[in-house]
């Protein structure tokens, strides 16, 4: 195992095609696991997306606030402008959520917070599963 790990860092890849790894990648963006899928891995494809649409769900139903960007002192922006990243790579059941009207203002309370913070982890995983994506598709993991 160590030997492959340094010969890989010795003898690195040349640039994969383009082609070869973005449609897997925005269509695991836009549908969470479908990227999986589209490379016929329907296993992993099915417990990623179950994973991020149940993390999504939950914290739609515990009424958590979707991140918007603010400004002000670093942290406040590094905070609310990464979780707005984060709303948004969860890809089409944000849209959607929003497109339909969702909008939780930002209240005290427990329930609420551990919802705001599960809609940013279901973004978050997702860009987890947007990298094993890559590197399934790419041909650096199997």
């Amino acid at each position: 195992m160590a030997d492959k790990t340094v010969a890989a860092a010795l003898n690195p890849q040349k640039n994969v095609p383009l082609m070869q790894w973005v449609v897997p990648v925005l269509v695991g963006w836009l549908i969470p696991g479908g990227g999986h899928l589209y490379l016929g891995r329907k296993q992993r494809g099915l417990l990623l997306g179950g994973s991020i649409g149940i993390c999504f769900l939950f914290g739609l139903m515990m009424r958590g606030a979707f991140f918007e960007p603010q400004t002000g002192d670093l942290l406040t922006t590094l905070i609310y402008t990464g979780g707005n990243f984060a709303n948004k790579m969860v890809g089409l059941p944000y849209f959607l959520a929003t497109w339909l009207g969702y909008n939780q203002a930002d209240v005290a309370g427990h329930v609420h917070d551990y919802g705001t913070k599960f809609l940013a982890g279901a973004g978050l995983l997702n860009v987890l599963a947007l990298v094993d994506a890559y590197e399934i598709a790419a041909g650096k993991k199997d």
